[in-house]
């Protein structure tokens, strides 16, 4: 269990580097959370620096996810012994989800992050690319339809564990159960947007 802690630990602590706030200080200390809507994400990002700056955001919290879920697992670590009874499966959507974890509420900015959806994204480009695509559609689709980002975020997340229902189960039970639980994830985290769309706002 101490591998499967350390690594955990690495992988939230790569989470909470964030992406907006890497490119803030770049920018000359630019602080999107106090911009917009307050979010240090990439659709906020879009809205209040422009496109440039969203894509390096988005590339760094997509990156987040890769190292999280394909690097960190793997990792020989000084004086941490690899442990034959934690499932390598499950270790690494146990590090996939702490760097989600991480990126929502990152010790380095006050636990003060983003919503979650680019670092989830990068965990499925190690887990399953293939789902990129399931999720990207249903995306774009909800978007086009509703104009609301939120709404197309969380739809597409929700849409991940149902299609793995229908076509896997039940032979990639674990990664169900994390597409599940970061669903209902990502949903929570969007909370201030779906009490905004019921304002109407």
């Amino acid at each position: 269990m101490l591998e499967l802690g350390v690594k955990f630990l690495i992988s939230y602590f790569i989470g909470s580097l964030m992406g907006a706030m890497i490119v803030g200080r770049l920018r000359g200390g630019i602080d999107i959370r106090t911009m917009g809507s307050g979010n240090a994400g990439g659709t906020n990002a879009l809205r209040t620096q422009g496109f440039l700056f969203a894509l390096a955001v988005v590339v760094i919290d997509v990156g987040k996810g890769v190292i999280g879920a394909g690097v960190v697992p793997g990792l020989e670590l000084p004086f941490v012994a690899t442990d034959p009874g934690v499932s390598r499966t499950w270790l690494t959507m146990c590090c996939a989800a702490a760097a989600v974890v991480g990126h929502v509420w990152p010790i380095y900015h006050g636990f003060n992050g983003g919503k979650g959806a680019a670092t989830f994204v990068g965990t499925l480009v190690v887990l399953s690319p293939v789902l990129i695509v399931v999720m990207l559609l249903v995306w774009a689709v909800v978007l086009v339809l509703s104009g609301y980002v939120g709404l197309a975020s969380m739809t597409a997340a929700t849409a991940l564990p149902v299609w793995l229902g229908i076509t896997r189960l039940p032979d990639d039970q674990p990664l169900f159960i994390y597409g599940v639980v970061m669903a209902m994830f990502i949903i929570y985290c969007h909370r201030a947007n779906i009490r905004r769309m019921r304002e109407g706002k």
